[in-house]
Parts: C-alpha cells; structure tokens; sequence
C-alpha cells in the first residue's frame, strides 16, 4: 500500500498520544439538560477530551476541514506568518517545522485529529470528510494509513454550485469530494441511499441466468385476460427477451392455476424460494404468460457516489426535505447554505464556506438509526446540529449531536444557529431540542500530579476508562473508592485530596464487596508483593501509575 511522507510526518504521527487529557467545563445548557454538546475550544483536545465518554459510540462523523487553498483565514492556517500554526509546529516538529510547505502543515495538523476521530467512531459507523482537489490525493492516502485501506468505503463528488466562477482561466469548478471511511467494513452497513415500501413487481427469470426447471404451486393467480384456459404441454411463451417452457399442461379456472405444472427457463429463485413465494401470495401469472413476483417487503438500495443538484425527481430543493429516497429533490448548493443562513440570522454573509443541511442531513441519514450520536468537530457555523435536529423533527428519531469549535464565534453563530433553529422547531424538535455548552478547560495532570481543581468524578470517569476503555456509570451512593467492578476485577481509587492515602491491612478490612482480582489506586502501600499477589491485588500509585492515553490506546 503507498504511503505517504512529508516533512514532520514523524513528530505527529503519535502525537494524539501526548496531547494532554484536559476536562470540558460546563458552561450553560439551552432548553434543559441534554446529551447534545456544543464545545469551544481546540478541536484537538476537545477530541481528547471526549474519547472516556464516547470511545466506539459516534455513527457518523462529519467534518468540513480547511481545503488549504493557500487563501483562508483559519486558526490552523498555511501561512507562514501564521503564529497559531507556528507555535504548535514549532511545539511538535521543532526547527524543521520552519522548512514545512502548506501541504506538510496541513497534513501535520489533520494526522492526530483523524486519529482520534478514528477512535471515537463506532465498529459501524463511518465518517465523511469534505474536500477539494488541493488535499483530496493526500487526505485519501492518510486515511487509508490511519483508518486502513480496506475501510474505505467511497469518494462522493457533489456539485455544489449551479455554476462556476466566470472569471476562471483554466476549468470551471462545480464540484467538491466527501471521503468516506467505514471502522469495520465487517460491521459497516452500507450507505443506504433509498428505502422503497411501496408494492412492485420484479420479474423470476432473467436470461443471463443457467436454464432449469421448477415446478409452479397450484393456486397461483392468473393476470391473462381469459379467467378460464389451457396452456398445453411444450408452449413457449415468450415475454421479451425471456422464454418460459410449459413441460406439463397447465389449466387455469377463474384466474387460478388449477395444476402443478414443470417450467423451463432462466429462472432467477430456487424451488424452495418460489414454494415460499406462492404461498405467500407473492407470484401471478402475466397476462403475457409470463412469472412474476409482488414484493411487499421494503427494499433498499445503495447511495449512488454522485450528488446531483437536481434529484431523480427533477427537483432542486433549496431546504431540506425528508425522503426516504435520497436521491429525489437534490442535494443542495452553496447557494442554498448561504440563503439558509440568510433566513436564521436575517443577514447576509453570516458565515463563509458553509454546507446545506440538505447535504449533511442526506449524510447522516444514509448511515444512522434514529438514535445514532452524530460529531463534527470543524463545526463552523453548526450546520450538522440543524441538519440532526431536521431529521429528528421529521422522523421522531432521538440523534444526538457534539459539535466542536475553537474559534471565538462558537458562542455568537455557531450555538447561536442551532439556538435559533430549535426555536424554529419548537415542541416539534423532540428530545433532541436542547444542548449543554462547554468550554475545553484544564489538564488533568499538572507537572505530573492530579490537578486540584478537577472534580472527583471527571478523575475516576478518567481512571476507569484507562483501564477498561468503557464509560464510567456512577454508582449509587457516596463512595469515592470503589468505581465498580470490570470482568471480576474491582476497581478502586483510593484518594483524598489533603492526606496521603495508604493501601494497608486496615484499608482491606473496609472492602465489603468480594471480587475475583482487585486493582486498588493509592498514595502508597505497605502490603508485601508477595502478600499482594496471593490476594490477587494489583496496586498503582497515585500519581506515577496513572496511564496517560498514550500509543497503545491510540
């Protein structure tokens, strides 16, 4: 498989491993408490942040990073001059990071980001990354190395104008990409483009197939426009390009098939399928003498990879639109992005480089159920959480949505849009109608000790998933020690901020709960290793035993 190499490519290609694991600060909730987050702050350690909670639980991923046109104006940005970029290059590369091209910026900057996203996605989930053709080759081989080559799953391209520039010398641009990786193509559903529910007919032979015999059910209905008659043994109907051969006779009275006559053809079901099938009521005679089956069950077909403006419906729908057929009534434009946001805010140029929420709602729904958790950390002006509660609205689904901003209008346009568009919505935006902001706040560990400020339950959230990489559910009660119990180990951290905790006999005498093995965090011990090992007792010392979320987590 190639890969691909670039100037720092080895300082950052393990650095999501050494980012810090900093606590998120509940500022505020709108419309309640709620599990949709809004978070200000760098994407890369909000992502960090979030992985204790929502390692393996995120459906669908979209992000919108910067195309690195060499024009923008963004906080991770390729200029030189840039100082963001340069103190966190110089931070991570070093003095090589003076000799970097805005492609080895731009790839050292999205390398951790897609790391740690690859970890918050669930084993059946995907994520759709969008793109132009600056980055397209090198995001493409950069995925292929962090999410693995067989993961991926398409390259959609979507026209996004109606036309292009008019100035332009060399082509006229209408188009951009959406990379789509899967975690797990085992586990990997697909992207469903239609789900039909209406009744259709299909036909049971096809002439591509190896030529057989079946026997047809007596009972079958006739379609033929005489209710009573004989079709004798050897005629050949044909229908088409296919050809039936009646072996036996076959007698139809009042529009049934009173016989069990032998057919030859180019069947497309076995004998059993086709049994099941007329029993079900699902096969009728043609009233060219032809099989066919009704299907009644809904049938799904996969998304097609181009995303036309105009749908099959010869529809251009500026808003979104819920259907269950993906491809009817288009798939949106700048232009409807920039009139959306026209109609929430009630001015113009609120917000550049904006999606529809046409578009990611179309995204989300091909891979979502209706309570599937939905992340975008380039949030931008909060398009995914309009489209999540869009398709909530419109099929009573419960999605939820994280959202993740560092730049300062996370508050003024980004909170502030889907603020709007829940009251927009009203009762109608359901359980999803409301969303808690946070900002990304202080490290965990502070000069290797456990930071005084972080609160007890954020510390054993940290401890416990370090060890059993799940979500802590705190228990019932005020213990602060004991965390709960892993595949029969119990787990405690033992812990007082202004006394030195020591794991002894006394200590032991305290534990109510027997378990199979135990794992006991404390300042110190004073129990024998030998003693510790009969007892199947692992201690860790508070603070050099604290895993940071290093290389082999990531």
């Amino acid at each position: 498989m190639p890969t691909l190499n670039w100037i720092g490519k080895d300082k950052v290609v393990n650095h999501a491993a050494a980012v810090p694991f900093h606590v998120l600060e509940h500022k505020y909730n709108f419309g309640g408490a709620s599990e949709n987050k809004i978070i200000h702050g760098d994407n890369l350690l909000a992502l960090k942040s979030l992985l204790p909670e929502y390692e393996g639980r995120v459906k669908c991923i979209y992000i919108d990073p910067p195309y690195n046109t060499g024009n923008e104006d963004w906080i991770y940005n390729d200029n030189v001059n840039s100082p963001q970029i340069k103190k966190w290059l110089g931070q991570i590369v070093g003095k090589e990071g003076e000799d970097l091209s805005r492609h080895d910026k731009w790839l050292c900057m999205m390398y951790p980001r897609l790391k740690l996203l690859k970890k918050l996605l669930a084993d059946d989930g995907a994520i759709f990354i969008s793109i132009d053709d600056n980055e397209q080759a090198n995001l493409k081989l950069i995925c292929d190395e962090i999410f693995g080559a067989n993961n991926f799953v398409a390259q959609l391209v979507w026209e996004k104008k109606r036309k292009g520039a008019f100035l332009s010398k060399t082509v006229t641009n209408i188009k951009e990409y959406i990379v789509v990786y899967c975690k797990s193509q085992e586990a990997f559903g697909g992207l469903v483009g239609e789900i039909n529910r209406s009744p259709e007919t299909y036909p049971c032979v096809k002439t591509t197939n190896p030529r057989g015999v079946r026997i047809l059910q007596r009972g079958i209905p006739s379609k033929f426009k005489e209710k009573n008659y004989r079709i004798a043994a050897n005629t050949r109907s044909n229908a088409g390009n296919t050809e039936l051969i009646f072996l036996d006779e076959a007698v139809i009275e009042n529009g049934i098939l009173q016989t069990s006559p032998r057919v030859d053809s180019n069947w497309i079901y076995q004998q059993d399928l086709l049994d099941e099938y007329a029993t079900r009521g699902e096969l009728f005679i043609t009233s060219g003498l032809n099989l066919r089956r009704v299907v009644l069950e809904p049938r799904i077909k996969m998304l097609k990879d181009l995303l036309l403006r105009v749908g099959n419906d010869d529809k251009a729908e500026g808003s979104f639109t819920y259907d269950e057929n993906l491809n009817n009534g288009g798939w949106g434009t700048n232009e409807d992005a920039n009139e959306e946001l026209h109609k929430i805010f009630g001015k113009q140029y609120v917000f550049e480089f904006s999606k529809p929420s046409r578009l990611i709602g179309k995204l989300i729904q091909s891979v979502t159920d209706k309570n599937s958790i939905v992340l975008d950390s380039f949030a931008g002006s909060g398009t995914t959480a309009h489209a999540v509660l869009n398709l909530n609205a419109k099929d009573g689904g419960n999605r939820k949505f994280i959202l993740v901003e560092m730049e300062d209008y996370a508050e003024s346009i980004t909170a502030e849009r889907v603020r709007r568009v829940i009251q927009g919505y009203g009762q109608t935006a359901g359980t999803g109608g409301n969303f808690d902001f946070y900002e990304v706040g202080e490290s965990l560990m502070i000069q290797g000790n456990l930071n005084q400020n972080i609160d007890i339950e954020t510390i054993h959230a940290y401890i416990w998933y370090t060890e059993t990489h799940t979500q802590h559910k705190k228990l019932s009660g005020n213990n602060n020690i004991y965390l709960g119990n892993f595949n029969g180990t119990a787990i405690y951290f033992y812990y007082e901020r202004n006394r030195k905790t020591i794991l002894d006999n006394e200590f032991l005498r305290s534990i109510k709960l027997k378990a199979d093995s135990y794992l006991i965090y404390a300042d110190a011990c004073t129990l024998t290793e030998d003693f510790l090992t009969r007892n199947s007792i692992i201690f860790k010392k508070i603070p050099r035993d604290i895993k940071k979320l290093g290389s082999d987590d990531l």
